[in-house]
């Protein structure tokens, strides 16, 4: 890759992996429109190394208060806020866990055209909207139950398909059931720690595997941007989420979708 195509698909992959409108669509789209060659497994690999640094030095707090809240009440009678939602971290993963497995080459071979990603990028943008527009806003993340935290992890689950949008699905189903839009993003995002460690961890396996050279440079500096970038879009995201509500990454997902339309059938 150039150096060029190196740092534009970090920055692609740090701004989108938490934003409601799919990273896996918006790093397959450079290859499927502008004829880009495919960044190959070790460049993945690394830009989600970024992505993943970037959500756990960030919610760093969170993570060990929560890991910490876990070991001590997890598995006792006496659950805390903090343990509980811990538990509806790992239940909500299961299912994407489970989705993942059974769907991935499925999804490599059919579900990854212009023409899908432009389906979901529109079917799931209007969904985000119309959550957004009906949701009642009344409740925090610490009012999150076992009910609720599998259904978002269902929902999780869907975002196998490229262009769905892990991040916006589970926001989505975030909000239908009542949450804040600040809530259903913090949320959305400790839910894709453990996320995309384990594709990052499959992934690595296959890395080892390939006989393939590894180019370390555009790694080191795909990791760099990813997790910048990734960095300054969750505090930015966070800050302005309950201000500015949803409309517009819906917005910005049904222009992409009816261009990337345009290019499928014009």
């Amino acid at each position: 890759m150039t150096l060029f195509e190196i740092i534009i698909l970090a920055i692609i992959q740090g701004l989108t992996e938490f934003l409601p409108i799919s990273s896996s669509a918006h790093l397959i789209l450079p290859s499927a429109v502008l004829g880009w060659h495919n960044q190959g497994l070790a460049y993945d690999v690394a830009v989600h190394v970024g992505s993943l640094l970037a959500v756990m030095i960030y919610f760093r707090h969170d993570i060990s208060r929560l890991t910490l809240a876990w070991f001590k009440h997890g598995l006792s009678k006496q659950q805390t806020t903090d343990s509980k939602l811990a538990w509806w971290v790992v239940l909500a993963t299961i299912p994407a866990v489970i989705a993942g497995f059974l769907l991935k080459d499925f999804v490599e071979v059919y579900g990854r055209s212009a023409l899908v990603i432009a389906t979901t990028t529109i079917v799931f943008g209007l969904l985000l909207w119309y959550a957004d527009r009906k949701a009642t806003l009344a409740k925090d993340i610490t009012q999150l139950t076992w009910k609720d935290a599998l259904i978002i992890g269902i929902a999780q689950a869907i975002a196998v398909i490229p262009g769905t949008s892990r991040s916006g699905i589970t926001m989505t189903l975030g909000l239908m059931l009542g949450l804040n839009r600040e809530s259903a993003a913090r949320f959305s995002f400790l839910l894709s720690i453990p996320i995309i460690l384990g594709a990052g961890l499959l992934a690595t396996v296959d890395l080892l595997q390939s006989p393939d050279p590894v180019q370390w440079m555009e790694l080191l500096l795909g990791a760099a941007f990813s997790f910048v970038c990734a960095y300054a879009c969750i505090y930015l995201f966070l800050a302005w989420i309950s201000r500015i509500g949803m409309l517009p990454f819906v917005i910005y997902r049904l222009i992409l979708g009816v261009l990337l339309l345009l290019f499928v059938f014009v």
